[in-house]
Parts: C-alpha cells; structure tokens; sequence
C-alpha cells in the first residue's frame, strides 16, 4: 500500500492527539508524544509518552497504545486497527505496530522535518518500511503538520 488520506475520524482524532501533546510539553512531561489506536471510527485507547515517567527507553507513546488497547480487548491482535500519533513513528514503533497486526498510521510530523534525535536509522524511509512489510502498511503522514513542529524541533523541508 502507500500514502493516502486522513479520515475525518482520524483528522479529529489527531487533533486530540495534538491537544494532548501541547498539554505535555506545557507541564515539562518530557517528549510530548501522542498516540492512539482506532477501531474504525472510535478511539480504543491513548497513550502519551512514558519515557522519562518510567525510565524506560520503550515506554513511547505508541507503544503504550498499543499495550493499552491489547489489555482493554484481551489478546494481542489489533488487526484492522488504525495507530494515530503526533510524531512519525520510530523503528521500534513500527516493529511493534506490525507485530500487533495494525496496517494503517495517521501522523502529524514526519522525520524529515523533526530534529535527528527521534529516529535512529536515518536512511529509513517509511515507504522502505511499508515495502519490507509486503505492502501491507499504509500511512497518512504530515497532517497537520505544522501545528506540531514546535514540539519535535522543527528543520526546514529538505528538498
């Protein structure tokens, strides 16, 4: 698969997503990550980043939405589901987003415009990642991704 639209269900709820970001960086919560797994039009569950809470270098926010929707519904397959998040996913995120079974991300700011310190593979892109998934991932990247920039240090678009 490849880059598509959002939903309007996914607009909205990346804009709570966003709300509940800035809401992190204000109170000094660390990285103020974002993210949450839909079951078609409704939020299954929020997870905001948990790093510096816990000292735990796994504990980002879509690791934890993902934990939290596996507990609410009792087994570990999100297949179908839909992962929302403020910030491109990592690689580690990625893994685990697959591991789950989820097959769509909707996020506000991508890698290229974010400061290096988020991803470790540089040379990754997502479209590299989608096509070692078989194409089975699609994505909606850089919505509203100008609202979030101020959160992840922000770089000029390379061109």
């Amino acid at each position: 698969m490849a880059e598509t639209e959002p939903t309007e269900a996914e607009t909205a709820t990346l804009a709570r997503a966003i709300t509940r970001a800035q809401g992190l960086a204000e109170r000094g919560q660390g990285a103020p990550i974002v993210a949450a797994v839909m079951d078609g039009d409704k939020v299954m569950a929020w997870g905001d980043n948990e790093v510096h809470v816990d000292q735990d270098p796994t504990r980002h926010a879509e690791i934890v939405a993902i934990a939290h929707a596996c507990a609410d519904q009792g087994h570990p397959d999100l297949s179908g589901k839909t992962l929302i998040t403020t910030l491109q996913p990592c690689e580690m995120c990625l893994g685990a987003l697959r591991f789950a079974g989820i097959s769509r991300v909707v996020f506000a700011a991508g890698r290229p415009r974010v400061k290096d310190g988020y991803f470790q593979f540089h040379g990754l892109e997502l479209a590299d990642f989608a096509a070692a998934c078989d194409g089975d991932l699609d994505w909606a990247g850089h919505v509203m991704e100008d609202d979030v920039l101020n959160l992840y240090g922000a770089r000029e678009a390379s061109a």
